[in-house]
């Protein structure tokens, strides 16, 4: 009883909006700079848009690997049975709106035209395009001045819809067309518009072919008008700086030192591995391809290897001038899981499963196509191309094809884009008929249940046979997963593409651990617990636990 009550304390370092102001040039340019920061956290934070699009697709997992001891949470990512607690979710909810707020805040104070606010109207709708994929019916903010206890409440798909088409369109001119790495021009609008367009019917189940005319508009003003090309060599969009890449349309500038986040070089590698790059960082052994999707790859195609570290791994050595030349010394001793009997780091194609034992130290082909820096900079510094000039080609080829247009044209676009990475020119060459075929993918389920690193018991072998023939442009769909493997594409192209009986891919296949089913709630992902739990007027979606039909 005889303590202080007076709790009051004099502040000297808090800022808030009440001590700082908010229209100081110095104050706004920090929260734009916010803004645009949250979405390179979005993508490449712990959990982020990276795994969202890509753990669940047909391409790219990670197993519980044997010994090792992690993975467990990216089973339910794989098959498809993920609730409102998966981590995952999570992050893409929380960083979507914080970088909103950010943007919110700005626009609150900036004038109403002009290149500044045009920025942060073009983020902001980024993120609710991005919010929308993934969970359909959000919040949809578009100030920070509230009153105290404000509940944001939810909006439906079709408003979300038409909030960011509305913006994208207003903010095109203020964009202008100037390249300014990091910025959006009006290109990048054309392309996060032609996404929407894109993707319409398979957001709302309708079947209108009016808005792949709509998304063709928005790529050809793209490839007539905006002065892109195709990077000579593949790998110059995933370097490490791509800012010289003549195809780069929107990128997420990363750099080691000051916004460091892309840690693909340590998901990935077994440790041992981090010597075939000259990396000098401790990889953790996580992610590898689905063996299926690898058999998937045409002869002659190099973006196998570009893509893909599989075999026998050898160390990096220096030239002359002292330049890291990956896998180019003696093989990597490793004797763990030695499936080989070689007593070399050798990634096998076969994987065991996902989790049923799991997956051997050496199981599974490995993700290097973004670029590993020797030192200790890995993956961590890479900038991130979030549009680039084949996605709007393929677009373009994509609705061409839908469409019943010029559909040379578009096997012309998709020969164009692939004939630099084959090596023969023939080889390259997509065919109307090839496109608007039948996937040469091998679905269905797959996975051995034995244990041990070498025994691949065919007793032990689950398998359904499933095949691609019944997919609708099932060969524009093998195109665009060769060319955009890893780049926050597949779960979007396998929800879009459908298979004869009216199912898409997404659901309607199986592959490896991933059984197909006839629900359709996984096309999107439930509202976080955590949102639910600090918002009482949010509502589930349907199809998950909680949701009110």
């Amino acid at each position: 009883m005889g303590a202080c009550t007076d709790l009051d304390e004099t502040v000297y370092s808090g800022l808030t909006d009440e001590t700082i102001d908010v229209n100081d040039p110095e104050v706004v340019g920090y929260m734009m700079g916010e803004a645009l920061a949250q979405f390179r956290f979005l993508y490449w934070g712990w959990n982020g848009y990276f795994d969202v699009m890509e753990e669940c697709s047909d391409i790219y997992m990670t197993p519980k690997r044997l010994g090792v001891g992690w993975g467990d949470l990216y089973i339910p990512m794989h098959k498809h049975s993920w609730n409102s607690t998966q981590g995952h979710i999570d992050a893409l909810w929380n960083y979507a709106y914080v970088g909103i707020g950010y943007a919110n805040k700005t626009l609150d104070v900036l004038p109403e035209t002009g290149p500044e606010q045009a920025q942060m109207r073009f983020i902001r709708a980024l993120n609710y395009y991005v919010l929308l994929d993934a969970f359909r019916n959000v919040p949809l903010e578009t100030t920070q001045d509230t009153e105290p206890g404000y509940l944001p409440e939810q909006a439906d798909a079709q408003e979300i819809f038409d909030f960011c088409v509305s913006e994208l369109n207003a903010i095109k001119d203020d964009l202008g067309t100037e390249k300014v790495f990091g910025y959006a021009n009006r290109f990048a609008a054309d392309m996060a518009l032609a996404k929407l367009y894109l993707n319409y019917n398979a957001y709302f189940g309708t079947n209108d072919n009016s808005y792949y005319t709509l998304a063709l508009a928005e790529v050809n003003d793209v490839i007539e008008n905006g002065g892109y090309s195709l990077a000579p060599n593949y790998l110059d969009n995933f370097k490490v700086d791509i800012d010289g890449s003549p195809e780069v349309i929107f990128a997420i500038p990363l750099d080691h030192t000051n916004a460091s986040h892309n840690y693909l070089v340590n998901k990935c590698l077994v440790g041992a591995g981090a010597a075939a790059y000259g990396y000098n960082g401790s990889p953790w052994n996580g992610s590898c391809a689905v063996p299926q999707f690898i058999d998937t790859y045409e002869e002659g195609d190099m973006r196998l290897g570009y893509t893909w570290a599989g075999g026998v791994q050898h160390f990096a050595t220096e030239d002359a001038d002292g330049n890291t030349i990956p896998q180019s010394g003696d093989p990597i001793p490793f004797g763990t899981d030695d499936w080989a009997g070689e007593g070399y780091l050798n990634y096998s194609r076969n994987v065991h499963s996902i989790d049923n034992p799991g997956a051997y130290q050496q199981e599974g082909y490995r993700f290097v196509k973004s670029e590993i820096e020797a030192g200790d900079y890995g993956t961590y510094g890479n900038d991130v191309a979030f549009f680039r000039l084949a996605d709007a080609m393929f677009i373009k080829a994509e609705c061409l094809l839908r469409l019943g247009q010029d559909e040379q044209t578009a096997a012309d676009l998709i020969t164009e884009v692939r004939s630099r990475s084959f090596d023969s020119a023939q080889g390259a060459v997509r065919t109307v008929a090839d496109l608007k075929g039948g996937s040469i993918y091998d679905y269905g389920h797959r996975e051995y249940t034995s244990e041990g690193f070498a025994n691949y018991d065919p007793a032990s072998y689950i398998v359904t046979i499933e095949g691609g023939d019944d997919i609708e442009l099932g060969g524009l769909l093998d195109d665009l997963a060769w060319e955009f493997a890893g780049e926050h594409h597949r779960r979007q192209d396998l929800v879009r593409f459908k298979m004869s009986d009216g199912r898409n891919v997404f659901n309607g296949k199986s592959w490896f651990c991933k059984d197909a089913t006839t629900e359709t709630h996984w096309d999107y992902f439930p509202i976080p617990k955590a949102a639910l739990d600090a918002n009482i007027s949010l509502v589930q979606n349907d199809g998950y636990q909680g949701a009110t039909n």
